[in-house]
């Protein structure tokens, strides 16, 4: 035996004799399942290739424990068989990885759904598959996904996470770490992620419940719904709503046709082609504006304003104005039209062919501007 061929045995581990059901009938089709095991390295990694769905699960053991349910069409036990051969199923390591692979040699006759148990210590496991839906629980160290089309489900991930799909729904449970999953097509829901998440999709809605760091969210096509972040926010909708519940850090959304409201941020940079924008309990710098809709902003009460503009092109302008924060405003209406009335008798009319009004507010301090072309203009006293 040469020196290569004994470097092989010494990194590759034997592949285990995996166990064959007895083929069974199930209306047209023929099933037989092939299941076996292989040892883990301790810490390791691991690695799945197939073309089909894949659930995994973590577990205490050092096994990685796999079963693969084979399914065919066939008019007779005999062609089933046949059919059934032309699928490959390998298990071995190399190293400290583990890998498990499942290959159609034929013409595509045919399905294998794949189940894996493997060791939850795992640092990072891999799993590729051609098409259908990858299904993931309980893991301590990274994952990598990657699926040719079919849904994404994974919760109690602690590592770092990467997923995407070439069509299908992605769903995240409980996430440890960051995440970035991308679909080309289809919803993404984000039960808590602790670190930080980028969510892109071609087409569907964006909903995230709670994210500790920065989140950046995208969609071609539907809307995006943020619950509570732990720093910065930036969102982007091609035609959909964005509504951002609070944010630790400045928040920057901008829709293509869409309503955006958040509901607490420290800054604001927002742009909507068509919707209103509502903001409330907001502080730092502000820059909201729409071409048509309302513009609604509730400044923080204690918070630290710096200069900011509202603008709308088409709608009114609403601002509430705490009675312990200093700012001065200038309003401007642009049309001969519309009106601008305000609660504070230092913010006085100016002369002029537009109507404008300039004025400190409590004391004064940074610059507020306010401008619609056309529509009315509230400056009120928060009560």
């Amino acid at each position: 035996m040469n020196s290569r061929c004994l470097i092989a045995l010494a990194f590759v581990s034997t592949v285990w004799a995996a166990e064959e059901s007895r083929l069974t009938r199930d209306g047209d089709f023929w099933v037989q399942t092939i299941s076996g095991s292989e040892t883990a390295a301790h810490g390791g990694r691991f690695r799945v290739t197939t073309s089909g769905p894949v659930t995994v699960r973590g577990g205490d053991d050092n096994q990685v424990q796999y079963s693969v349910t084979k399914r065919v069409k066939a008019k007779s036990e005999r062609e089933a068989r046949d059919l059934l051969r032309q699928f490959l199923v390998k298990a071995y390591r190399q190293g400290d990885m583990t890998f498990i692979a499942v290959a159609h040699g034929g013409e595509g006759r045919g399905s294998a759904d794949l189940k894996i148990t493997a060791p939850r210590s795992l640092r990072e496991s891999v799993i590729e598959t051609r098409g259908g839906t990858v299904d993931a629980v309980d893991l301590n160290g990274g994952l990598h996904v990657n699926t040719g089309g079919g849904a994404i489900r994974l919760d109690r991930i602690n590592g770092t996470v990467t997923a995407r799909t070439a069509g299908g729904e992605v769903t995240l449970g409980t996430m440890g770490g960051s995440v970035r999953c991308t679909s080309a097509g289809g919803p993404i829901r984000a039960e808590k992620i602790r670190g930080e998440a980028v969510l892109e999709t071609a087409g569907g809605d964006i909903r995230a419940g709670e994210v500790g760091g920065e989140l950046r969210a995208s969609t071609a096509g539907g809307a995006i719904y943020i619950t509570q972040a732990g720093a910065g926010v930036s969102v982007n909708s091609a035609g959909g709503a964005i509504d951002v519940g609070s944010a630790r850090g400045m928040v920057r959304a901008e829709s293509a046709s869409g309503a955006i409201r958040i509901g607490a941020a420290n800054g604001v940079q927002c742009d909507t082609g068509g919707g209103g924008i509502r903001l409330s309990n907001v502080t730092g710098a502000l820059r909201a504006s729409t071409s048509v809709g309302n513009v609604i902003a509730q400044l923080l009460a204690g918070g630290q304003p710096q200069d900011s503009v509202l603008i709308t092109d088409l709608g009114d302008i609403t601002v509430f104005v705490p009675s312990n924060l200093g700012i001065r405003i200038l309003a401007q209406i642009d049309s001969g039209s519309g009106r601008i009335v305000s609660d504070f008798p230092g913010v006085k009319a100016r002369t002029g062919n537009r109507q404008v009004a300039e004025g400190d507010v409590n004391g004064g301090g940074p610059l507020l501007r306010l401008s619609s072309d056309r529509g009315t203009i509230y400056i009120r006293r928060q009560k």
